[in-house]
C-alpha cells in the first residue's frame, strides 16, 4: 500500500463524489432530531465516533458571533481525558490555505505573479523526468494542475510510518526530488509536492521561511494564539488531542516530511478565525480574493480551497490529515459561517471517517443562518 497524500482524502474529489452520492449531504437524521446548530453539531459527532469506532471527534460550529461546541470521546484514551474541543491537533493539508494565502499577498505586493513560472524563481529544481518548470506556474501549484507527482507516493506504507521518525531531517528539495523521480502525471492531481515547492518560492521571494511568513502575515496580525507552523520540533505542547493509529500513540511526528504541504498545528477556534478573516476580505485585496477562490481544472479546487455547491448553497471546505489526525472545515463565502470537526485518529487502513466528518460538519453548517 502506498500514501499518497497528506490531508486530501482524495481531497475534493472525494467530497464532491459525496455531495452527488448523497443529494448535496442532504439533512441526516441527526439533524431532523435536534434543531440548533449545537445539537445538530452534538449529535453528529457523538455519531461519527460509535459508527467509525474513533477514540475521540470534536466539533464546533459558528453563525456569527454565535459558537458552539460538541465533543464525543477521549483525548487521551489510555489516562481517560475527554476530547477537548479547544485543544491543538495536527491540521494535514489544511496548511495549504496558509501558504496560498502568502503567495497571494506576495502578488498583491507585486514581489511575484501567480503566473511566473517555477523556474523563475526555483531555477533548475523541477527538470527531471519530463517535469519541467520552465512549463509550470505558481497558480498551476495551488490549483494542483502542475501535473507534478506527489512525493509521498514512492513510499510504501511501512516506509511512511518510518519517516515520521522524529530525528530523521528532511529537506523540501529531497522531498521534490522523491516527487520527480517520477513522470510527470497524466492528468491535474492532488499533489503535496505542489505546496512543498509553493514553500520554496516563498523562501526564494522574501528570503524566509514559509512558516515565517505564515507566522509574520497570519497567525500573529490574527492573533491565532494557539497555531504554530512547526518547522523541526516533532513535539505537542499545552493543551492537545493525542493522535491514534489504532491504538498506538503517534501524537509526536516528524514535520520536515510536511512543511509548507500539511505542518501546521492549530485548534478548531483558529481554524475558524483564519477562515473568517480570509472569506471576508480581510487577508486578501479584492483581485487576490478573486485568485483565491476560482476554480482550476482540478476538480473543485480553487487556490488551496475546494469550492462546492451543497443543499444549503455554496460553501469553501478543505480536508487535512496526518496519521492520527484529521479535520475538516466548511465555511460560507461571506466568511460569516463555519464548521469545523476533527478526529485523533487516522491511518493508512482507514475508511469511513471522511463521510463521518463531511456530513458532521455540513449538517451543524446547514443549521445555520436560519
Amino acid at each position: 500500500m502506498k500514501f499518497r497524500r497528506i490531508g486530501a482524502r482524495g481531497a475534493i474529489i472525494a467530497l464532491s463524489m459525496l455531495i452527488t452520492a448523497t443529494g448535496a449531504a442532504g439533512v441526516t437524521a441527526a439533524r431532523a432530531e435536534a434543531q440548533t446548530p449545537g445539537e445538530v453539531l452534538q449529535a453528529g459527532v457523538a455519531k461519527a465516533r460509535s459508527d467509525n469506532n474513533l477514540p475521540g471527534v470534536i466539533g464546533m460550529v459558528r453563525d456569527g458571533d454565535a459558537v458552539e461546541y460538541a465533543h464525543a470521546g477521549w483525548g487521551d484514551m489510555f489516562m481517560r481525558v475527554p476530547a477537548d474541543p479547544k485543544a491543538q491537533f495536527r491540521i494535514g493539508s489544511n496548511t495549504k490555505q496558509f501558504t496560498s494565502t502568502v503567495l497571494l499577498q506576495l502578488e498583491a505586493e507585486h514581489k511575484l505573479s501567480l503566473d511566473d513560472t517555477v523556474d523563475r524563481w526555483l531555477p533548475g529544481v523541477v527538470n527531471k523526468n519530463g517535469n519541467d518548470g520552465k512549463k509550470i506556474t505558481i497558480r498551476q501549484l495551488l490549483n494542483h494542475t502542475s501535473l507534478i507527482p506527489d512525493y509521498l507516493t514512492p513510499l510504501t506504507s511501512a516506509e511512511y510510518v518510518a519517516d515520521l521518525n522524529p530525528d530523521r531531517s528532511w529537506t523540501p528539495q529531497q522531498l521534490v526530488d522523491m516527487a520527480t523521480s517520477q513522470a510527470p502525471l497524466k492528468k491535474p492531481g492532488y499533489s503535496n509536492t505542489n505546496y512543498i515547492l509553493a514553500g520554496m518560492v516563498i523562501k526564494a521571494v522574501t528570503g524566509n521561511d514559509p512558516a515565517t511568513e505564515v507566522k509574520n502575515r497570519i497567525i500573529d496580525p490574527l492573533g491565532l494564539k494557539n497555531t504554530t507552523f512547526p518547522a523541526t520540533d516533532p513535539k505537542l505542547y499545552g493543551n492537545w488531542l493525542h493522535g491514534y493509529e489504532f491504538i498506538r500513540d503517534i501524537s509526536f511526528s516528524n514535520v520536515q516530511l510536511l512543511g509548507s504541504a500539511g505542518a501546521i498545528v492549530s485548534t478548531m477556534d483558529d481554524l475558524a478565525d483564519f477562515d473568517r478573516a480570509l472569506f471576508s476580505g480581510r487577508l486578501l485585496p479584492p483581485a487576490q480574493q478573486r485568485e483565491l477562490e476560482t476554480v482550476g481544472g482540478f476538480t473543485n479546487y480553487a487556490l488551496g480551497v475546494g469550492r462546492i455547491a451543497t443543499k444549503c448553497g455554496e460553501v469553501f471546505t478543505h480536508t487535512g490529515e496526518v496519521l492520527g489526525y484529521a479535520s475538516t472545515w466548511i465555511s460560507s463565502a461571506d466568511g460569516e459561517r463555519q464548521a469545523v470537526v476533527a478526529t485523533n485518529e487516522y491511518h493508512l487502513l482507514q475508511s469511513g471517517t471522511a463521510e463521518a466528518e463531511w456530513n458532521t460538519a455540513l449538517d451543524a453548517y446547514c443549521a445555520t443562518g436560519r
